[in-house]
This record gives structure tokens, C-alpha cells and sequence, in this order.
């Protein structure tokens, strides 16, 4: 039967054999190494504004445990950038919101520099794969939303409880069919009065038909 590791800590002396204190070196030194874990979002820079991609104050949630099963939470991380789909000034703006649940993944350098200059740089520190060097990747084991868009196989649905609103210089339709459900239904900016005419009517007091 295979031989496990004992609970605790081990000194290099600890006679358990040359393959077990290794294994057991190997093991602390993996132990400092963050790959990727799921975390809270405590604070965001940003709030759905115009603006360029920001930063969030992260805890993980998956807590630290000793060698006798004892646990410990972690703290916050500050000051971690956050992913946002963007291409040069083509952007997506979903900015991340405290509670939410995501992925973060960590740098196997020190990436303090490159945050401040948004360039090149050399590593701030010696550090490597550390928690202070993580990136945010976006929302995971979250709730049902109340605001979305949905693709499916039947379309693609834009919902909101508010305001949908399309702001450009100019907006084109272009479809076979167009069907709009409103109670009201307000244009402005549109002048009929001045340029909409009826050809073949004579002046009086008579009204046109209705549309045909």
C-alpha cells in the first residue's frame, strides 16, 4: 500500500524516505503557485459609465486549509483589471457589479507595471503566479438576469425592465416585415405637416380618403 503524505508540516529530516520528503517539497512549492480560482466582486471603479476599462476589489471564495483541516479565508485583492469585449473603440460596456461571482486568473510575472503604463515593461518584482497579479474574467455561478440579450434558435431577443435606446446619426431598418406593439407611440423631430401631399385633390372643404 501506497504511502501517503502525514498531515502537517515536515522537516527535512523526517524520516518517511528520500521520495516522500521530496514529493513533499514539490507539494509547498506548487502550494505558492495560483493558477486560477473563483472569487467575489467587493468593489468596481466603474458603473456602467462611458469610460475605459476599470478595476474590482476581488476575495476568493475558495478558503485556505492547513494540514490538519483547519480553514482560513482569504482577503481582499485590490486594484485587479477586468476583462471587457473590446476591439480598438468598439466596446461592449457590461461592467462588472458588487456580489458578482467570477473567474480570476493570475500572471506568472508581476504585471504592476504593465496596469500603470499600458505598455511595455520590465516585472515590478520577483514575485511569480501570485494573487496580486490577477486578471478578472467575468461572471460565473451567477442568478437569472433580468436584463439581457438572448440568442436562440428562434432569434435573437433584447429585453429590459427600463430603457432600450438607439443613439446614432442614422438608424436603418431593413426587413420584409415590421411590427411595432405599443400603447403610445411618440415621433420626434418629424415634420409631416410641410411635405406630406396628396396628388388629385381639388381645394375646398372636402377631406382625403383614408390610406387604401
Amino acid at each position: 500500500m501506497a504511502m501517503s503524505l502525514p498531515l502537517g508540516n515536515l522537516r527535512t529530516q523526517t524520516n518517511y524516505g528520500d521520495a516522500n520528503r521530496q514529493a513533499f517539497a514539490i507539494q509547498q512549492l506548487l502550494s505558492r503557485m495560483q493558477t486560477a480560482t473563483l472569487v467575489r466582486v467587493d468593489a468596481v471603479t466603474n458603473a456602467g459609465e462611458l469610460s475605459p476599462v476599470g478595476f474590482v476589489d476581488v476575495t476568493p471564495l475558495v478558503n485556505q486549509v492547513d494540514g490538519n483541516g483547519i480553514p482560513t479565508e482569504h482577503v481582499t485583492i485590490f486594484n485587479i483589471p477586468y476583462f471587457r469585449l473590446q476591439g480598438g473603440a468598439n466596446a461592449i460596456i457590461l461592467d462588472p457589479q458588487i456580489g458578482d461571482i467570477g473567474v480570476c486568473v493570475f500572471a506568472s510575472r508581476d504585471i504592476s507595471k504593465v496596469k500603470v503604463t499600458k505598455g511595455k515593461a520590465n516585472p515590478g518584482s520577483p514575485r511569480m503566479y501570485a494573487y496580486s497579479d490577477g486578471m478578472y474574467l467575468g461572471g460565473m455561478l451567477n442568478g437569472t438576469p433580468t436584463q439581457y440579450v438572448d440568442f436562440s434558435a428562434a432569434g435573437i431577443r433584447i429585453h429590459s425592465p427600463t430603457l432600450v435606446k438607439i443613439d446614432a446619426p442614422i438608424v436603418q431598418i431593413v426587413a420584409t416585415s415590421v411590427a411595432i406593439t405599443s400603447a403610445t407611440l411618440t415621433h420626434n423631430g418629424v415634420n409631416i405637416g410641410s411635405t406630406h401631399v396628396h396628388g388629385g385633390v381639388m381645394l375646398g372643404g372636402s377631406n382625403t380618403t383614408g390610406p387604401a
